[in-house]
């Protein structure tokens, strides 16, 4: 290589370390995830629907987005309040009510010739002993689930797959947030040592 280009080389090397900074192709599955609203804030359910007993006065939330996992997982939108939602649903003898939150999504996460619905509410009347899966299905039909019983469709939607994988760019974790990791600026910072030494030997050599 010649000396001129050694510099060049370097440079581009470094703008590359730079310019991927934060950015990582990840694995991520496009599915229907389930909350609870604790104490005024949604938390990942720690149960599947089917097997979930909400108690009168609950509010859960179905969201459908493309997810890593269930601390990446995007948290329903909407109105989460029990007296709003059930409003016009009084309490009745033998019966328990749960507030829903059903959001379809964004665009940009819904399957390819497919629109999400606009998010709604509902308040589900459900014998005492119901399950969060029967609430939903009293309200939001039809569901669709698969061999597993993995819940793939709300009200009819998305109206194919289910829990498909695809590939996502990774966003930069909370710690890395304001700019390059320590790990990418100590790459660049001996890319740049690096670029230093070949400039000073080129100009050595010519003089």
């Amino acid at each position: 290589m010649s000396r001129r280009g050694t510099p060049a080389l370097v440079l581009a090397v470094l703008l590359l370390l730079l310019g991927t900074a934060g950015q990582a192709q990840a694995v991520g599955y496009r599915y229907w995830s389930f909350w609870d609203l604790t104490g005024g804030r949604w938390t990942y359910a720690t149960q599947g629907p089917s097997t979930a007993r909400p108690s009168d006065g609950d509010v859960q939330g179905f969201r459908f987005a493309v997810s890593e996992d269930s601390q990446q997982a995007s948290k329903p939108r909407g109105d989460t309040d029990f007296a709003s939602i059930c409003a016009k649903s009084p309490a009745q003898q033998g019966k328990k009510r749960v507030a829903l939150v059903i959001d379809f999504g964004t665009p940009t996460d819904a399957p390819s010739g497919e629109t999400p619905p606009s998010p709604r509410t509902a308040c589900a009347r459900v014998p005492s002993d119901a399950t969060s899966a029967e609430a939903l299905a009293s309200v939001a039909k039809p569901l669709r689930y698969d061999t597993n019983a993995l819940l793939c469709a709300i009200a009819g939607y998305p109206s194919t797959g289910c829990a498909d994988q695809i590939s996502t760019t990774s966003k930069p974790k909370p710690t890395d947030q304001g700019g390059p990791s320590l790990g990418l600026l100590a790459g660049a910072a001996a890319v740049a040592a690096l670029g230093g030494a070949a400039i000073w030997q080129s100009r050595r050599r010519r003089n």
